[in-house]
């Protein structure tokens, strides 16, 4: 070892876990080093919508919308059960439990967050269900950030809020969707005309916490130090991290704790395909390859939910490319979903977890599948990833997007029975006429009706696909991440096999595994445990007696 160093708290990442925790460790007046393996800073939060699924939150009881601790245990009760350690009643309380003290702890210390008033949870019919329980940082100007803008991941100077994306999937077919795409048109010029690069989503939400925590209090964040291993005591308490930082090992001790934050591994196709049995497309941070979960593991830490991830429908890459999740432009009218044999096989506007287990249950996740539309859908709505018109070039020239005047050209160009295609075709559009799709439920729910379009009926998330042109786009399973990790207690404190706890070691974010089981609540399910699990963590690292 060439050198030591010492906080009182060493946190593995620079995601919304690891700002949480790095916060409230600050706020309990304790010395935090953030410590990031890759050149970017962010992790898959500056990446994400950056929503959080907050319910019973702050926000809420001053907008006068009603909810309650009650509500959101029977929620997710009804939604998660109970489905391992992980998801325990005991961590479900905390995480609910904990939502006020992150929300004020943030207000505290500037950040500034606004609601989506409009988003549901994703089974808002079950008990406790609510609508508008997410909130997220509201947009704010980059340039705060100083030189911590150029490592920032994913780094877009887009000021887009949550209500603005489903909005914005209608902006030229619908009047409330003008009006939102009129409003971010505002916004953008608004921040060019003062001199602002306005940021929003997930890029708000990386910036508030690194102004609150690096730029204004200091905290240290070193970029490109992965960890090595951790350091344990004869008594198996954890009391430091080795990383390598310049190409030199360095040992920092750790006085209260070690935060492992440092993401999932949706990145490390070995273990996906040890653990899940896919190779899968994901959308998460290419930085998250496991190490963390690993270095807890060889210290004895137990783990659950290895198999599971944020599953989701994504847009086939082309060559070189990156999958594009979609979410929206499932539930858009004129269109619908089939697999390799030309068969509807899901409520193609269901939550995308449940989307891709059903991909799951259906073939092992091998595809592919088809999101088939007719022309009204191409003119109508807006489709986040045709965008580019270069990447739309490359993915018709690796049919990943086909193109046919009819259903049966269409079918042998994407090698589908054409038969099959129609008969799936024309009962589907016989359900979009009548407004109630028979087989799947489609647009039964106020969550699948959140990204319709209202101005079609009788069903928002039903129009028969029958007008040439017809375009296919190929659809393969993609993850937001992955959802196993390190077993955790209700203060995020690592647990072993057998219950125990191993002294100084902490885990919360896709590093720990899900108090959000096998499903995924409502909007933000991702970042909201994270955040509120560090946080938690960061305080009782305070309260733990010194060693």
């Amino acid at each position: 070892m060439s050198e030591r160093q010492e906080y009182d708290v060493v946190v593995i990442g620079s995601g919304g876990a690891a700002f949480a925790t790095a916060m409230g460790a600050v706020d309990e007046g304790l010395s935090v080093l953030m410590v990031e393996s890759t050149d970017r800073w962010g992790g898959s939060t500056a990446m994400s919508g950056g929503g959080m699924w907050l319910p019973d939150n702050p926000l809420m009881r001053r907008d006068g919308v009603g909810d309650s601790r009650e509500e959101a245990l029977a929620y997710l009760e009804a939604t998660v059960g109970d489905v391992g350690r992980a998801a325990s009643r005991e961590r479900r309380e905390a995480f609910v439990d904990g939502v006020e003290d992150f929300v004020t702890t943030a207000e505290r210390f500037g950040v500034r967050f606004a609601r989506a008033t409009d988003y549901p949870d994703y089974y808002p019919e079950l008990p406790g269900g609510k609508i508008g329980r997410a909130i997220e940082v509201a947009p704010l100007d980059s340039k705060i950030l100083g030189e911590w803008w150029e490592t920032l991941r994913g780094a877009l100077p887009l000021p887009a809020m949550t209500n603005d994306v489903w909005l914005l999937g209608r902006a030229w077919s619908t009047p409330s969707g003008m009006v939102r795409g009129a409003r971010v048109v505002g916004r953008i010029l608004g921040g060019v005309v003062t001199g602002k690069r306005l940021v929003g989503i997930g890029n708000a939400w990386a910036t508030a916490f690194c102004k609150a925590v690096v730029v204004d209090r200091g905290v240290e964040l070193w970029l490109g130090s992965p960890l090595t291993s951790l350091v344990t005591d004869d008594d198996g308490r954890v009391t430091g991290v080795r990383v390598t930082r310049d190409g030199v090992e360095v040992e920092v001790a750790a006085r209260r704790g070690v935060m492992l934050a440092g993401g999932g591994f949706e990145a490390n196709r070995e273990w996906r395909r040890r653990y899940q049995g896919v190779d899968g497309e994901p959308s998460g941070n290419p930085g998250n390859l496991g190490h963390p979960i690993e270095a807890a593991r060889e210290v004895g830490a137990a783990l659950e939910l290895m198999d599971d991830a944020w599953w989701g429908a994504s847009l086939a890459p082309p060559p070189g490319g990156h999958p594009a999740f979609i979410v929206g432009e499932r539930s858009m009218p004129y269109s619908l979903m089939v697999d390799a044999r030309g068969r509807r096989f899901a409520n193609e506007s269901e939550s995308y977890v449940d989307l891709g287990h059903h991909m799951l249950e259906l073939d092992g996740g091998a595809g592919p599948y088809w999101l088939l539309t007719d022309a009204r859908f191409s003119r109508r709505y807006l489709r986040t990833f045709a965008m580019d018109p270069r990447a739309m070039k490359a993915m018709r020239a690796a049919g990943i997007v086909v193109e046919a005047r009819t259903l049966t050209e269409l079918a042998r160009r994407i090698d589908v029975d054409a038969t099959t295609l129609r008969e799936s075709v024309e009962r589907f559009n016989g359900f979009a006429r009548s407004g109630v799709d028979g087989d799947l439920g489609r647009g039964n729910s106020a969550y699948d009706r959140y990204y319709g379009d209202p101005t079609v009926h009788p069903n928002p998330n039903l129009g028969p696909v029958e007008r040439g042109p017809f375009t296919a786009y190929r659809v393969v399973l993609g993850d937001l991440g992955t959802k196993g990790g390190v077993v955790t207690d209700a203060d995020a404190r690592a647990l072993r096999e057998d219950g125990g706890v191993i002294d100084g070691l902490y885990a919360a974010g896709n590093t720990s595994a899900s108090v959000m089981g096998r499903t995924y609540p409502g909007p933000g399910s991702t970042i909201a445990p994270a955040a509120v699990f560090g946080l938690r963590g960061a305080r009782h690292m305070a309260r733990a007696a010194r060693p």
